[in-house]
């Protein structure tokens, strides 16, 4: 199979992943309606409910760029404060680990079996067609996964793609990449589960992984950034305050790359699993790190009118 093959059947099913994220999310929210946007406005009087409820919220949309975007919309309307947006946020990347465990765990192989579920719900009567297009999406996405690793395949044997891959096991290079690749596709799931698959492929190492995926958490700052543009500045100073804090995380942690890989290599000798903790680690210890200092940043970024 010569390169330019290679290239656009593995471009082909990340945009299927990237298609059925997309899906998934969208059809969880319109099945949720308002009742999601009011649990937002409703739970995030403190910092901690509004940690927790962004990191369920994405975990069950899949998409921690749907709930950035949400949270910065809600700050523009003014439902919800600036300051209780920061904790939302950094409960969504949380969230999104929930992705990367169900990748490492090879459970992939469930996706036809949900599509087969949810297409057949999707043509019985109300009320069960409602649920079926969500389940139909959910299983969409393991499927597009199962597609990639077979696409993914080929690599192994090219001894040319396996060596220009390698060189993300420099943490720098590894990071820039997952961050590039996160700001084009919109979607950190779809690089982190990429990262995984590849990892447990043999195809790069975890080192590599774990740089590229701690990249990916600056890229995904972008959307909020983008749907901040024609909002006021308070909903601008969410979109920042992300990106401030997932930069600041990825500052941290990329001199200590090695470190986590050796750490989470010892947690499991399957690649997948090994790369899927990093990911919780990494995005914990970001959590542990931010939300004691949400004030502190809402001060530094909107301080208060003098009288």
């Amino acid at each position: 199979m010569g390169y330019f093959n290679l290239l656009i059947g593995i471009f082909a099913t990340v945009i299927l992943f990237l298609h059925a994220l997309q899906g998934f999310s969208r059809e969880v929210q319109e099945v949720g309606g308002d009742r999601l946007k009011s649990a937002l406005q409703r739970l995030t009087s403190n910092r901690f409910a509004g940690f927790t409820l962004g990191a369920v919220f994405t975990a069950l949309v899949q998409s921690s760029s749907a709930v950035t975007a949400l949270a910065v919309a809600l700050v523009d309307a003014g439902a919800i404060s600036f300051t209780n947006s920061l904790a939302v946020l950094i409960g969504a990347n949380v969230g999104t680990t929930s992705t990367a465990l169900l990748v490492s765990f090879k459970l992939t192989g469930i996706g036809a079996v949900f599509i087969v579920i949810g297409g057949i719900m999707a043509v019985m009567p109300k009320p069960m067609n409602t649920f079926g297009k969500p389940i139909f999406y959910f299983g969409f996405i393991f499927f597009a996964l199962d597609l990639i690793g077979a696409s993914l395949d080929p690599i192994k044997e090219d001894p040319y793609l396996a060596e220009i891959l390698a060189k993300a096991s420099t943490p720098l290079i590894g990071a820039l990449a997952g961050a590039v690749l996160t700001a084009l596709l919109q979607s950190s799931s779809v690089v982190t589960g990429l990262s995984i698959l590849l990892a447990q492929q043999g195809i790069i190492d975890i080192q590599a992984a774990v740089a590229i995926i701690i990249g990916a958490n600056a890229g995904t700052t972008i959307t909020g950034l983008i749907a901040s543009i024609p909002l006021n500045a308070q909903a601008k100073r969410t979109a920042l305050a992300n990106l401030l804090i997932n930069t600041a995380g990825v500052l941290i942690f990329l001199p200590f790359t090695a470190q986590l890989a050796a750490f989470v290599s010892g947690i499991s000798i399957e690649p997948g699993i090994a790369v899927a903790a990093a990911h919780i680690v990494f995005n914990v210890g970001v959590a542990i790190i931010a939300l004691p200092l949400v004030g502190v940043i809402a001060r530094w970024l909107a301080p208060p009118h003098p009288d």
